[in-house]
Protein backbone atom coordinates (compact mmCIF):
# COMPACT_ATOMS: atom_id res chain seq x y z
CA UNK A 1 0.00 0.00 0.00
CA UNK A 2 2.52 2.37 1.10
CA UNK A 3 4.53 1.54 -2.43
CA UNK A 4 1.25 2.12 -4.72
CA UNK A 5 0.81 5.53 -2.71
CA UNK A 6 4.66 6.54 -3.58
CA UNK A 7 3.50 6.04 -7.13
CA UNK A 8 0.49 7.35 -7.39
CA UNK A 9 2.07 10.89 -5.56
CA UNK A 10 4.95 10.71 -8.05
CA UNK A 11 2.81 10.07 -11.20
CA UNK A 12 0.56 13.66 -9.54
CA UNK A 13 3.63 15.51 -9.14
CA UNK A 14 5.42 14.46 -13.00
CA UNK A 15 1.64 15.40 -14.20
CA UNK A 16 1.45 19.06 -12.51
CA UNK A 17 5.00 19.35 -13.78
CA UNK A 18 3.28 18.77 -17.49
CA UNK A 19 0.52 20.67 -16.65
CA UNK A 20 2.94 23.76 -15.91
CA UNK A 21 4.90 23.05 -19.09
CA UNK A 22 1.72 23.27 -21.23
CA UNK A 23 0.73 26.29 -20.07
CA UNK A 24 4.22 27.51 -20.75
CA UNK A 25 3.72 26.43 -24.26
CA UNK A 26 0.01 27.36 -25.06
CA UNK A 27 1.01 30.98 -23.74
CA UNK A 28 3.70 31.34 -26.08
CA UNK A 29 2.32 29.39 -29.22
CA UNK A 30 -0.85 31.66 -29.26
CA UNK A 31 1.03 34.87 -28.75
CA UNK A 32 3.26 33.98 -32.15
CA UNK A 33 -0.45 33.12 -34.19
CA UNK A 34 -0.44 35.39 -36.99
CA UNK A 35 -2.98 38.50 -36.91
CA UNK A 36 -3.86 40.95 -34.17
CA UNK A 37 -6.26 40.18 -31.87
CA UNK A 38 -7.08 43.66 -31.35
CA UNK A 39 -8.03 44.60 -34.76
CA UNK A 40 -10.05 40.92 -35.45
CA UNK A 41 -11.96 42.06 -32.79
CA UNK A 42 -12.52 46.21 -34.22
CA UNK A 43 -12.40 45.06 -37.93
CA UNK A 44 -9.67 46.24 -40.49
CA UNK A 45 -10.60 49.50 -40.91
CA UNK A 46 -10.48 50.46 -37.29
CA UNK A 47 -8.14 53.38 -36.20
CA UNK A 48 -4.78 53.15 -34.61
CA UNK A 49 -5.80 55.05 -31.42
CA UNK A 50 -8.98 52.58 -30.76
CA UNK A 51 -6.65 49.77 -31.81
CA UNK A 52 -4.22 50.78 -28.62
CA UNK A 53 -6.82 51.19 -26.47
CA UNK A 54 -8.20 47.54 -27.65
CA UNK A 55 -4.83 46.24 -26.93
CA UNK A 56 -4.63 48.01 -23.57
CA UNK A 57 -8.16 46.16 -22.89
CA UNK A 58 -6.81 42.71 -23.71
CA UNK A 59 -3.42 42.95 -21.80
CA UNK A 60 -1.53 43.04 -24.91
CA UNK A 61 0.39 46.05 -24.39
CA UNK A 62 2.60 44.96 -21.35
CA UNK A 63 5.39 42.77 -21.48
CA UNK A 64 5.27 38.90 -22.04
CA UNK A 65 6.46 37.99 -18.57
CA UNK A 66 3.48 40.25 -16.76
CA UNK A 67 1.50 39.00 -19.47
CA UNK A 68 2.40 35.38 -18.27
CA UNK A 69 1.68 36.03 -14.96
CA UNK A 70 -1.54 37.61 -15.33
CA UNK A 71 -2.42 34.68 -17.64
CA UNK A 72 -2.02 32.27 -14.82
CA UNK A 73 -3.51 34.17 -12.16
CA UNK A 74 -6.45 34.34 -13.98
CA UNK A 75 -6.26 30.45 -14.78
CA UNK A 76 -5.90 30.15 -11.39
CA UNK A 77 -9.38 31.93 -10.29
CA UNK A 78 -10.47 29.96 -13.33
CA UNK A 79 -10.89 32.37 -15.67
CA UNK A 80 -10.11 31.79 -19.26
CA UNK A 81 -11.07 34.82 -20.93
CA UNK A 82 -14.01 36.02 -23.03
CA UNK A 83 -14.77 34.70 -26.51
CA UNK A 84 -15.38 38.08 -28.84
CA UNK A 85 -17.37 35.79 -31.32
CA UNK A 86 -19.93 34.50 -28.70
CA UNK A 87 -19.93 37.12 -26.06
CA UNK A 88 -19.73 34.74 -23.29
CA UNK A 89 -16.87 33.49 -21.03
CA UNK A 90 -14.72 31.19 -22.69
CA UNK A 91 -15.21 28.48 -19.50
CA UNK A 92 -18.79 28.64 -20.34
CA UNK A 93 -18.48 27.74 -24.05
CA UNK A 94 -16.22 24.93 -23.22
CA UNK A 95 -18.29 23.94 -20.00
CA UNK A 96 -21.58 23.87 -22.76
CA UNK A 97 -19.84 22.03 -25.07
CA UNK A 98 -17.40 19.32 -23.64
CA UNK A 99 -19.84 17.20 -23.16
CA UNK A 100 -21.16 17.00 -26.62
CA UNK A 101 -17.74 15.70 -27.89
CA UNK A 102 -17.36 13.87 -24.61
CA UNK A 103 -20.39 11.66 -25.08
CA UNK A 104 -19.34 11.22 -29.22
CA UNK A 105 -15.79 10.04 -28.17
CA UNK A 106 -16.95 7.61 -25.54
CA UNK A 107 -19.33 6.31 -27.65
CA UNK A 108 -16.92 5.68 -30.59
CA UNK A 109 -13.97 4.70 -28.43
CA UNK A 110 -16.20 1.50 -26.69
CA UNK A 111 -17.42 0.59 -30.43
CA UNK A 112 -13.53 0.73 -31.27
CA UNK A 113 -12.40 -1.02 -27.94
CA UNK A 114 -14.83 -3.85 -28.39
CA UNK A 115 -14.28 -4.27 -32.37
CA UNK A 116 -10.38 -4.21 -32.02
CA UNK A 117 -10.49 -6.62 -28.98
CA UNK A 118 -12.60 -8.85 -30.80
CA UNK A 119 -10.95 -9.11 -34.46
CA UNK A 120 -7.50 -8.89 -32.88
CA UNK A 121 -7.46 -12.05 -30.95
CA UNK A 122 -9.15 -13.62 -33.70
CA UNK A 123 -6.71 -13.03 -35.81
CA UNK A 124 -4.12 -13.97 -33.39
CA UNK A 125 -5.92 -17.32 -33.06
CA UNK A 126 -6.15 -17.70 -36.94
CA UNK A 127 -2.40 -16.53 -37.44
CA UNK A 128 -1.92 -17.22 -41.00
CA UNK A 129 -5.30 -18.02 -42.23
CA UNK A 130 -7.50 -16.75 -44.38
CA UNK A 131 -9.65 -14.88 -41.22
CA UNK A 132 -6.69 -13.31 -40.17
CA UNK A 133 -5.78 -12.11 -43.60
CA UNK A 134 -9.56 -10.81 -43.59
CA UNK A 135 -8.97 -8.76 -40.45
CA UNK A 136 -5.96 -7.28 -41.13
CA UNK A 137 -7.20 -6.04 -44.58
CA UNK A 138 -10.05 -4.58 -42.90
CA UNK A 139 -7.65 -2.97 -40.30
CA UNK A 140 -5.45 -1.55 -42.76
CA UNK A 141 -8.29 0.14 -44.78
CA UNK A 142 -9.68 1.59 -41.78
CA UNK A 143 -6.29 3.54 -41.07
CA UNK A 144 -5.80 4.68 -44.69
CA UNK A 145 -9.22 5.57 -44.91
CA UNK A 146 -9.88 9.55 -45.13
CA UNK A 147 -12.39 10.41 -42.19
CA UNK A 148 -14.17 13.16 -43.72
CA UNK A 149 -14.71 10.86 -47.11
CA UNK A 150 -16.13 7.98 -45.14
CA UNK A 151 -18.60 10.71 -43.16
CA UNK A 152 -19.98 11.83 -46.42
CA UNK A 153 -20.44 8.33 -47.98
CA UNK A 154 -22.15 7.39 -44.84
CA UNK A 155 -24.34 10.03 -44.93
CA UNK A 156 -25.20 9.60 -48.62
CA UNK A 157 -26.10 5.87 -48.30
CA UNK A 158 -27.88 5.94 -44.84
CA UNK A 159 -29.38 9.20 -44.79
CA UNK A 160 -30.20 10.36 -48.48
CA UNK A 161 -30.47 6.82 -49.77
CA UNK A 162 -31.86 5.01 -47.27
CA UNK A 163 -33.31 6.85 -44.66
CA UNK A 164 -32.30 5.35 -41.53
CA UNK A 165 -30.42 7.84 -40.14
CA UNK A 166 -31.51 11.23 -39.15
CA UNK A 167 -30.46 14.54 -40.61
CA UNK A 168 -26.87 15.44 -39.56
CA UNK A 169 -28.20 18.20 -37.66
CA UNK A 170 -27.09 18.56 -33.61
CA UNK A 171 -27.94 15.98 -30.81
CA UNK A 172 -31.06 15.69 -31.16
CA UNK A 173 -34.61 16.42 -33.61
CA UNK A 174 -35.64 19.46 -34.21
CA UNK A 175 -39.45 19.50 -31.92
CA UNK A 176 -37.86 16.73 -29.08
CA UNK A 177 -36.97 18.64 -25.86
CA UNK A 178 -33.29 18.21 -24.79
CA UNK A 179 -33.13 15.81 -21.59
CA UNK A 180 -32.53 17.71 -18.34
CA UNK A 181 -29.34 18.33 -17.65
CA UNK A 182 -27.31 16.57 -15.21
CA UNK A 183 -24.28 14.88 -16.70
CA UNK A 184 -24.60 16.92 -20.35
CA UNK A 185 -24.72 13.54 -22.13
CA UNK A 186 -27.42 12.98 -23.34
CA UNK A 187 -27.74 9.60 -23.71
CA UNK A 188 -27.40 8.68 -19.67
CA UNK A 189 -29.63 12.24 -18.82
CA UNK A 190 -32.48 10.67 -21.37
CA UNK A 191 -31.77 7.59 -19.26
CA UNK A 192 -31.82 8.87 -16.02
CA UNK A 193 -34.69 11.63 -16.39
CA UNK A 194 -37.28 8.65 -18.06
CA UNK A 195 -37.28 10.55 -21.36
CA UNK A 196 -37.36 8.33 -24.01
CA UNK A 197 -38.66 9.90 -26.66
CA UNK A 198 -34.59 12.18 -26.06
CA UNK A 199 -32.88 8.71 -25.73
CA UNK A 200 -34.18 7.42 -28.99
CA UNK A 201 -33.50 10.51 -30.99
CA UNK A 202 -29.85 11.27 -29.83
CA UNK A 203 -29.28 7.67 -29.94
CA UNK A 204 -29.79 8.37 -33.95
CA UNK A 205 -28.46 11.09 -34.19
CA UNK A 206 -24.85 9.43 -32.08
CA UNK A 207 -24.80 6.31 -34.50
CA UNK A 208 -23.47 7.32 -37.64
CA UNK A 209 -20.92 9.76 -36.50
CA UNK A 210 -19.40 7.42 -33.68
CA UNK A 211 -19.66 4.64 -36.34
CA UNK A 212 -17.87 6.88 -38.59
CA UNK A 213 -15.01 7.80 -35.98
CA UNK A 214 -14.57 4.03 -34.52
CA UNK A 215 -14.44 2.53 -37.85
CA UNK A 216 -11.37 4.67 -38.60
CA UNK A 217 -9.86 4.02 -35.44
CA UNK A 218 -10.13 0.83 -34.22
CA UNK A 219 -7.60 -0.42 -37.07
CA UNK A 220 -4.60 0.53 -34.62
CA UNK A 221 -6.13 -1.38 -31.77
CA UNK A 222 -7.10 -4.48 -34.22
CA UNK A 223 -3.23 -4.62 -34.94
CA UNK A 224 -2.05 -3.93 -31.22
CA UNK A 225 -4.03 -6.40 -30.15
CA UNK A 226 -3.08 -8.99 -32.65
CA UNK A 227 0.64 -7.78 -32.43
CA UNK A 228 0.44 -8.40 -28.30
CA UNK A 229 -1.71 -11.39 -28.13
CA UNK A 230 0.78 -13.17 -30.81
CA UNK A 231 3.63 -12.27 -28.31
CA UNK A 232 1.74 -13.39 -25.47
CA UNK A 233 0.83 -16.64 -27.17
CA UNK A 234 4.09 -18.05 -28.07
CA UNK A 235 5.68 -17.60 -24.36
CA UNK A 236 6.58 -20.16 -22.33
CA UNK A 237 3.88 -20.00 -19.51
CA UNK A 238 1.13 -19.88 -21.80
CA UNK A 239 2.67 -23.10 -23.36
CA UNK A 240 2.78 -24.73 -19.96
CA UNK A 241 -0.62 -23.99 -19.28
CA UNK A 242 -1.78 -25.53 -22.60
CA UNK A 243 0.49 -28.78 -21.26
CA UNK A 244 -1.41 -29.49 -18.37
CA UNK A 245 -4.98 -28.88 -19.97
CA UNK A 246 -5.88 -25.19 -18.84
CA UNK A 247 -9.14 -24.91 -21.14
CA UNK A 248 -8.05 -22.70 -24.37
CA UNK A 249 -10.82 -20.35 -23.66
CA UNK A 250 -8.74 -19.51 -20.07
CA UNK A 251 -5.74 -19.48 -22.01
CA UNK A 252 -6.92 -16.98 -24.23
CA UNK A 253 -8.42 -14.61 -22.03
CA UNK A 254 -6.61 -15.05 -19.04
CA UNK A 255 -3.01 -15.83 -19.64
CA UNK A 256 -3.17 -14.08 -22.54
CA UNK A 257 -4.92 -11.36 -23.56
CA UNK A 258 -4.64 -10.01 -19.52
CA UNK A 259 -0.41 -10.21 -20.21
CA UNK A 260 -0.61 -7.90 -23.36
CA UNK A 261 -2.83 -5.27 -21.98
CA UNK A 262 0.01 -2.81 -21.25
CA UNK A 263 0.84 -1.90 -24.99
CA UNK A 264 -3.44 -2.13 -25.51
CA UNK A 265 -4.39 0.20 -22.82
CA UNK A 266 -1.74 2.78 -24.35
CA UNK A 267 -3.02 2.39 -28.01
CA UNK A 268 -6.88 3.00 -26.43
CA UNK A 269 -5.18 5.93 -24.68
CA UNK A 270 -3.90 7.57 -27.66
CA UNK A 271 -7.13 6.98 -29.37
CA UNK A 272 -9.32 8.39 -26.93
CA UNK A 273 -7.10 11.23 -26.84
CA UNK A 274 -7.22 11.60 -30.76
CA UNK A 275 -10.95 11.43 -30.31
CA UNK A 276 -11.81 14.37 -27.99
CA UNK A 277 -8.55 16.54 -30.44
CA UNK A 278 -8.83 15.39 -33.51
CA UNK A 279 -12.65 14.79 -34.82
CA UNK A 280 -12.79 18.05 -35.77
CA UNK A 281 -13.95 17.25 -39.15
CA UNK A 282 -16.74 14.57 -38.05
CA UNK A 283 -18.12 17.62 -35.92
CA UNK A 284 -18.10 19.80 -38.91
CA UNK A 285 -19.87 17.23 -40.86
CA UNK A 286 -22.34 16.32 -38.78
CA UNK A 287 -23.13 19.85 -37.40
CA UNK A 288 -22.28 18.42 -33.48
CA UNK A 289 -22.21 20.91 -31.21
CA UNK A 290 -18.51 20.28 -29.58
CA UNK A 291 -15.29 21.79 -28.58
CA UNK A 292 -14.01 20.46 -32.17
CA UNK A 293 -16.42 22.83 -34.19
CA UNK A 294 -15.64 25.52 -31.47
CA UNK A 295 -11.89 25.33 -31.79
CA UNK A 296 -12.45 25.47 -35.65
CA UNK A 297 -14.12 28.66 -35.32
CA UNK A 298 -12.75 30.31 -32.89
CA UNK A 299 -9.29 29.52 -35.32
CA UNK A 300 -10.88 30.61 -38.67
CA UNK A 301 -11.58 34.10 -36.58
CA UNK A 302 -8.57 34.42 -35.30
CA UNK A 303 -10.66 34.72 -31.55
CA UNK A 304 -7.59 35.02 -29.44
CA UNK A 305 -8.64 33.61 -25.76
CA UNK A 306 -11.33 31.38 -27.60
CA UNK A 307 -8.08 29.20 -29.23
CA UNK A 308 -6.00 29.61 -25.82
CA UNK A 309 -9.09 28.15 -23.74
CA UNK A 310 -9.83 25.04 -26.50
CA UNK A 311 -5.64 24.42 -26.20
CA UNK A 312 -5.76 24.46 -22.73
CA UNK A 313 -8.75 22.22 -21.95
CA UNK A 314 -7.62 19.34 -24.70
CA UNK A 315 -3.80 19.58 -22.50
CA UNK A 316 -5.52 19.43 -18.89
CA UNK A 317 -7.65 16.44 -20.64
CA UNK A 318 -4.35 14.36 -22.53
CA UNK A 319 -2.29 14.92 -18.81
CA UNK A 320 -5.66 13.58 -17.24
CA UNK A 321 -5.88 10.72 -19.61
CA UNK A 322 -1.62 9.69 -19.34
CA UNK A 323 -2.39 10.12 -15.74
CA UNK A 324 -5.13 7.01 -16.02
CA UNK A 325 -3.51 5.06 -18.11
CA UNK A 326 -0.74 5.04 -15.41
CA UNK A 327 -2.75 3.87 -12.91
CA UNK A 328 -4.26 1.35 -14.68
CA UNK A 329 -0.68 0.23 -15.69
CA UNK A 330 -0.02 -0.64 -11.74
CA UNK A 331 -3.20 -2.29 -11.50
CA UNK A 332 -2.86 -4.79 -14.66
CA UNK A 333 1.13 -5.22 -13.78
CA UNK A 334 1.66 -4.37 -9.80
CA UNK A 335 5.51 -4.49 -10.55
CA UNK A 336 5.15 -1.42 -12.35
CA UNK A 337 4.40 0.21 -9.00
CA UNK A 338 8.16 -0.75 -7.35
CA UNK A 339 10.09 1.17 -11.12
Amino acid sequence: MVTFRRYILRRLALACLALFGVIVVVFILTRILPGNPAVVRLGPYAKPDLIAAMEKEMGLDKPLPVQFINYVTKLAQGDMGYSWRTGQPVRKDLTQRLPATLELALAASLIAILLGLLLGVIAAIRHGGAIDHSIRTFATLGASTALFWLALIFIFIFYFRLGWAPPPLDRIDIGIESPSRITGLFLVDSLLTGNWAAFRSSLAHLALPAITLALVVAAPIIKMVRSSMLETLHTDFVRTARTVGVPERQVILRDGLRNALIPILTTIGIVFGYLMAGNVLVEMIFAWPGIGSYAWMALTNNDFEAIQGFVLLIAILYVLLNLVIDLLYSVVDPRIRLA
